[in-house]
């Protein structure tokens, strides 16, 4: 089930991001990613629109949008391939006519799975964060 972020939430999605961002992105480094999850608490979490995918009570994805921008996506890695991401991604797609993303250019597996739900490739950029080439995507805008 698919419903809006609360509070209590919060320690399932950064530990969801945290497992997640370190596997996904080896090349970055996890210290990197560890350095962050006090922003992901304190800033960019309450800034956004945040939706979580419940299973048995547990959160087991979630995804944030940012005005028009999917400024996350992300499955617990021992359920990726069980379809929550995809729903998760179809689920912000209902919600907003345009979305936009950032996605590592070493992050292939994101990247076939963003064009798999109809997002292409716009522009090329470099993260500032991490200095590492990120694509820009959208849907339908």
């Amino acid at each position: 089930m698919i419903r809006k972020y609360r509070e209590a939430d919060i320690e399932q999605i950064l530990d969801i991001w945290l497992s997640a961002s370190i596997e996904a992105h080896s090349f970055v480094g996890s210290k990197f990613w560890q350095s962050k999850v006090s922003e992901m608490r304190d800033i960019y979490i309450p800034a956004s629109e945040a939706f979580v995918f419940e299973a048995d009570g547990q959160v087991v994805g979630f995804y944030c949008l940012y005005g028009n921008t999917l400024a996350a996506v992300f499955v617990r890695p021992s359920l990726q391939g069980n379809g929550i991401g995809s729903a998760l991604i179809e689920d912000a797609k209902s919600r907003r006519a345009c979305l936009q993303l950032s996605v590592y250019r070493q992050n292939a597996s994101s990247i076939s799975f963003y064009k798999k739900h109809g997002f292409i490739e716009l522009s090329e950029q470099i993260d500032e964060q991490t200095g590492h080439p990120e694509f820009i995507m959208e849907h339908y805008c």
